[in-house]
């Protein structure tokens, strides 16, 4: 009992990895959620802003419909946290 100092070869320190795991996992899925919500905006409003596609209309809005389905699940998920 005299030598009880942590020992990191028996795994004494996966906290701190999973913490970290968890921080850059939380990152990118609510940077990701961003972008793919920002873009499913931008294909809401693309008409407003004059900006054509070779589509047609129903498909740009189901398309967007599931880019802010998919992007508010992605950031709900990063703001959760349930990874472990």
């Amino acid at each position: 009992m005299i030598n009880e100092a942590p020992d990191r070869r028996r795994g004494q320190f996966p906290d701190r990895r999973r913490k970290g795991d968890r921080f850059t996992k939380t990152l990118i899925d609510s940077g990701r959620g961003m972008v793919i919500f920002l873009a499913g905006i931008f294909f809401l409003i693309s008409r407003r802003l004059n900006i054509a596609f070779a589509i047609d209309d129903l498909y740009r809005y189901c398309f967007s419909g599931l880019c802010l389905l998919y992007g508010g699940w992605r950031i709900y998920r990063g703001y959760k946290q349930n990874y472990y």
